[in-house]
């Protein structure tokens, strides 16, 4: 197995890198101004590559021209007034501390408040509002139930970093078309996933070959498709997620750059496409 790769350093130099390789517009233009929040907050598991994913997120907004983009850590951003002035909130990496897995209350340490916050933004995704989730993004409220099943899944566990082989489940889907027919090989953290996910009641876009890949000895062989991003309607709203980046490298490929604008435009409303859900053996 090749060696993980070690964190780099978040610099002015790998920013404007990935200026130079980012899509110089988005793939289909904003039917309005766009706004996005993007919370990155995690008291558990803190990847590396949450400033760098932060830093993309912002490249690809202020290039593109496609959103904007307002940061926050403040979980009481969530309350319905404010959220009304937002089309989309992306989650980066927001690994909760185990086994409470509640990004909300690790900041609030108030069930009830969390709660109230948690069902604030899940209405605002059912009324048509969008969510991202980056790769930890999907463990922000990995024991709830009805998270699950906003999201279509929860993380489940992963392998030790390796090397990961990705191909567009449908190469002319629009959000696939980053990718096309040529595979993603990188090297990331391949996540697992349970519970609502066993229904695939989304619309898969990148699987992962896992034939070589290498489990943990108390792990059985997988065999089930496993899938490492997806898109699901959720009442009038859309949720995006891309499990691909545990490391900033990864984001060197001009491909994933496109890939996630088109997701984040998804999600807002602006990127229209076929989200039904296709099943495994119905691709």
């Amino acid at each position: 197995m090749v060696e993980s790769l070690q964190p780099i350093e978040l610099t002015e130099e790998w920013i404007e890198g990935i200026r130079r390789i980012a899509p110089e517009k988005p793939t289909v233009p904003p039917q309005k101004r766009r706004r996005v929040i993007l919370y990155s907050v995690s008291h558990g598991y803190k990847h590396w590559v949450i400033p760098h994913t932060d830093a993309v997120v912002k490249v690809l907004a202020e290039k593109s021209g496609g959103f904007e983009v307002v940061a926050s850590g403040d979980p009481e951003i969530f309350v319905p007034e404010r959220l009304a002035g937002f089309d989309a909130v992306i989650f980066n990496n927001t690994c909760p501390i185990h086994p409470r897995r509640d990004s909300f209350m690790d900041v609030l340490e108030d069930e009830a408040r969390s709660e109230e916050l948690k069902d604030n933004l899940l209405e605002f995704i059912r009324s048509g509002g969008g969510h991202v989730a980056i790769h930890g993004g999907i463990l922000a409220f990995n024991n709830c139930p009805k998270w699950d099943e906003m999201q279509g899944g929860s993380f489940d566990y992963h392998p030790a970093q390796q090397q990961v082989v990705l191909s567009a489940v449908d190469p002319e889907h629009p959000l696939a078309r980053a990718f096309g027919n040529d595979r993603f090989v990188h090297m990331d953290e391949p996540y697992l996933f349970a519970n609502a996910y066993r229904k695939k009641n989304f619309r898969p876009l990148l699987v992962m070959d896992t034939t070589d890949m290498v489990m943990p000895g108390d792990k059985p062989e997988v065999t089930d498709a496993c899938y490492a991003a997806w898109i699901k309607r959720y009442g009038a709203g859309r949720f995006f997620y891309c499990s691909p980046s545990h490391n900033a490298q990864s984001f060197e490929d001009s491909r994933l750059l496109r890939f996630l604008l088109d997701g984040i435009q998804y999600a807002l409303g602006d990127l229209a496409c076929d989200d039904t859900p296709v099943r495994p053996g119905e691709e």
